[in-house]
């Protein structure tokens, strides 16, 4: 199976579709769990199968880092070795860099910098990315990019557009070359592999500046017939507003026919507001990072379950939610397990985050088939938005 994007219903510039990958279909608009070193913390595949998760998402830097992609590669690809059969994404590394401001240095050939797990020194250039990528097998692969804080001045943010869009015509001769010389088959003693194709997908960049944004959309497209786009530099530091405009020029400016990956964002207002402006693709670390912490996403905002309020409450964490944690436990368990530093605590906060953002993007896919997704949306931010005196 190759790679299509098929629309089934609209509404203004909210779209439900399916993404075909060579790893089974995607219905969009869809949340991808975020499995940065080939695990989504504290959930077992099986954990996300049963939520619904059709996508997940890896980091090429860390699994470069750690075990390295040539073991993933000798293991089998990254499906094979984290018992993962459903389509991933693996994202290139450049907010990676970007956040190791102090221990990077970076030029027109690429960036070095210092590894936070024994400092030694690395360098990524837009060809060592696309080679990691095709050692570790995704389906969708993200160019190396050059990200900048939200709020950047417009010459800063030039500069990162322009120097993303000359490294993304690198990867893309690189991908070019990589699938001539290096097939995707599985080392023999891993056992075959058929899946031998990749989806490469620019980023655009430009900062809070629309003028840059639609410049780097324009010469994006007139690169290469891509399979979709990424839509990167934002929840980087700018406010909200910003961001929500942003996200309006890229959608004027990229192909109505193509999907769109909003890249590192997640919480569940913002998946809503994005939707709303034509976004299909999500990911995020907050859910599972959050729930370590003791923060639940709930349908009337987010509860500390840590707070002495829960001490003898004997409801779930989200009277409306379906997931394991809440089918089964009351929030007073959970309290209980946080407080006595019982794992069992991070796991179920962890599943119920990620399968509260799987069920919030499929309805938002549901509501927009059957034709009330304006309303929907609306009365679900309203109460979302209510504060209440147990919100953090």
């Amino acid at each position: 199976m190759s790679f299509s994007f098929d629309i089934v219903s609209t509404a203004g510039a909210a779209r439900a579709g399916v993404f075909s990958t060579p790893h089974g279909p995607v219905e969009t608009p869809a949340f991808m769990p975020v499995g940065t070193l080939a695990t989504v913390k504290a959930l077992d595949p099986e954990d996300l199968v049963r939520m619904g998760a059709s996508m997940i998402l890896s980091n090429a830097y860390h699994l470069h880092l750690r075990p390295g992609d040539d073991v993933v590669r000798e293991m089998g690809g990254l499906h094979r070795f984290m018992q993962w059969n459903g389509p991933i994404l693996t994202d290139s590394g450049g907010f990676q860099v970007f956040s190791l401001e102090r221990l990077r240095t970076l030029n027109e050939q690429g960036v070095e910098f210092q590894s936070h797990i024994d400092g030694s020194r690395r360098f990524f250039t837009p060809e060592i990315v696309m080679q990691i990528e095709r050692n570790l097998g995704a389906d969708v692969i993200m160019q190396l990019d050059h990200v900048i804080p939200g709020q950047s001045d417009e010459a800063a943010a030039r500069d990162a557009s322009e120097r993303s869009i000359r490294w993304l015509a690198r990867c893309l001769a690189e991908v070019e070359r990589l699938e001539r010389t290096q097939p995707l088959e599985d080392p023999p003693r891993a056992g075959g592999n058929p899946q031998n194709q990749q989806a490469l997908f620019p980023i655009v960049q430009g900062g809070i500046h629309a003028r840059l944004r639609r410049e780097a959309a324009n010469s994006i497209r007139s690169m290469h017939d891509w399979t979709g786009f990424g839509i990167g530099g934002l929840s980087v530091g700018e406010d909200k507003d910003a961001m929500y405009k942003m996200i309006e020029v890229v959608d004027d400016a990229l192909p109505k026919t193509h999907p769109r990956y909003l890249m590192g964002v997640g919480f569940p207002e913002d998946l809503i507001e994005a939707i709303r402006r034509g976004v299909d693709l999500f990911d995020c670390v907050a859910p599972t990072r959050m729930g370590r912490n003791g923060a639940v996403f709930t349908r009337d905002g987010r509860l500390n379950i840590k707070r002495a309020e829960f001490r003898t409450d004997p409801k779930p964490l989200d009277p409306d939610c379906d997931c394991a944690a809440c089918a089964r436990f009351s929030r007073a368990y959970i309290r209980h397990l946080f407080v006595s530093d019982e794992i069992l605590g991070l796991r179920l906060l962890s599943l119920h985050n990620v399968h509260f953002l799987l069920s919030l993007t499929r309805a938002a896919g549901q509501s927009i088939q059957h034709g009330d997704f304006e309303p929907w949306s609306r009365d679900w931010l309203a109460r979302y938005r209510t504060t209440s005196p147990l919100a953090v």
